[in-house]
C-alpha cells in the first residue's frame, strides 16, 4: 500500500511538472483546438487553446510504471497500459492530423474504427493466451460468473471497449468533465483491484488517479489546455482494460453511466431526427451540451457529471463487494 500511495503521489508531481513545460511548447507549436462549427457558439472563445494536453498524464503515469518494473510479479498492468497507449496513439494521429489541416474532424470514423477494433482483438487475444484473462462473465450484485465460449467473449469484448472507448472521447467536451468523471472510476478500480490483492496492476489507476487530479489544475474552467482525442482515448482505453484484466466487464455500466448517458443521447439525438426529419430530443448532443443550453455553467456540469460518477462507483463497489 505504501508504494501504491508514493507512486501515486509521484505520479501527481510529474504530471503537474510535466504540464508546466509542455502548455507553452504547446503554445509554441500553435497546438491550438479547432471548433466545431455545430457546437455551442460561446465556445468559440476556446479557439486555439492547446490540445494534446493527456500527454502529461499519460507520460507521468509510464514513468511510474517503468519505474516500478524491478518491483513487480504480475506485469499484466502492461498490458493494460499497452491497449491504453494504442488508443492514445489512434487519439494523436485524429490530434495530428485536425493541427495538420487546421480542421475538428480529424481521421474518419471508418479509419478510427477499424484501428480501434485490430487494437482491441489484438489485447484480449494476448491476455487470454497469457492467462491473464478468463471467459467468465462476472455478474455483479448476484456473485454469479458464467462460461462464454472464447471466440463470443472476445467478440462481446471488442464491441464493448470500442464503444465504451469513444463514450469517454465523446464526454470530453466541457473544460474539466471527462477528467473530473473519470477521477471516481479510477479510484474504483484502484480499490477493486486492492481488494483481489493485485497490487501491481492497481498501479496504473492509481497514477491516474493523482495524474488527473494534477491535470484538472490546467484544464478546470477557464481551461489552459485541452486533453484532445489523445488523453481521451487513452483514457478509455485505461477504464475498458481495467475491466477486462479485473474479470468485471459488466461493472462497465455502472462506473461509466456518464460515458453511456453522453453516447445515447447523440443515438437517440440523430435517429429521432432522421426519424421525424429535423426534430430533436435535446437541444443539442452530447448531452453536456443540452445542459449548456439550457443555462447550466460549464462547472456546474462538471459537478453534478461528477457527483453521479461518484454515487454509480459506490453503487459499482456495493455490488462486487
Amino acid at each position: 500500500m505504501a508504494r501504491l500511495l508514493i507512486t501515486a503521489a509521484v505520479c501527481g508531481v510529474l504530471t503537474a511538472a510535466i504540464g508546466w513545460f509542455l502548455i507553452p511548447m504547446l503554445r509554441a507549436l500553435k497546438a491550438g483546438q479547432s471548433i466545431r462549427e455545430v457546437g455551442p457558439t460561446w465556445h468559440n472563445s476556446k479557439k486555439g487553446t492547446p490540445m494534446m494536453g493527456g500527454l502529461m498524464f499519460i507520460l507521468g503515469a509510464v514513468l511510474c510504471l517503468v519505474g516500478n518494473v524491478f518491483t513487480m510479479t504480475d506485469y499484466t498492468v502492461f498490458f493494460v497500459l499497452a491497449l491504453a497507449l494504442c488508443f492514445g496513439l489512434v487519439g494523436f494521429l485524429d490530434d495530428f492530423f485536425k493541427l495538420k489541416f487546421k480542421r475538428n474532424l480529424g481521421l474518419t470514423s471508418l479509419q478510427k474504427a477499424m484501428l480501434q477494433m485490430a487494437v482491441s482483438a489484438l489485447f484480449l487475444y494476448i491476455l487470454y493466451k497469457q492467462g491473464a484473462m478468463s471467459c467468465q462473465l462476472y455478474i455483479p450484485f448476484v456473485q454469479v460468473s458464467y462460461d462464454v465460449h472464447p471466440l463470443v467473449y472476445i467478440f462481446f469484448a471488442m464491441f464493448v471497449i470500442v464503444g465504451c472507448v469513444n463514450a469517454v472521447n465523446l464526454t470530453d467536451g466541457v473544460d474539466g468533465l471527462c477528467g473530473s468523471v473519470t477521477v471516481p472510476v479510477m479510484v474504483f478500480f484502484t480499490a477493486a483491484a486492492v481488494a483481489k490483492e493485485r497490487f501491481d496492476l492497481a498501479l496504473l489507476p492509481a497514477c491516474l488517479t493523482a495524474g488527473l487530479i494534477a491535470y484538472l489544475f490546467y484544464n478546470w474552467h477557464p481551461a489552459k489546455v485541452f486533453m484532445g482525442d489523445t488523453g481521451s482515448l487513452f483514457l478509455g482505453g485505461a477504464v475498458c482494460a481495467l475491466a477486462f484484466a479485473l474479470e468485471m466487464p459488466l461493472v462497465l455500466i455502472l462506473v461509466g453511466l456518464v460515458y453511456i448517458a453522453e453516447t445515447l443521447s447523440v443515438i437517440l439525438q440523430v435517429s429521432y431526427f432522421k426519424l421525424t426529419k429535423g426534430k430533436r430530443i435535446f437541444k443539442m448532443a452530447p448531452i453536456h451540451h443540452h445542459f449548456e443550453m439550457c443555462g447550466w455553467k460549464e462547472v456546474k456540469i462538471v459537478l453534478v457529471f461528477s457527483a453521479v460518477s461518484v454515487v454509480m462507483c459506490i453503487l459499482a463497489w456495493v455490488g462486487i463487494s
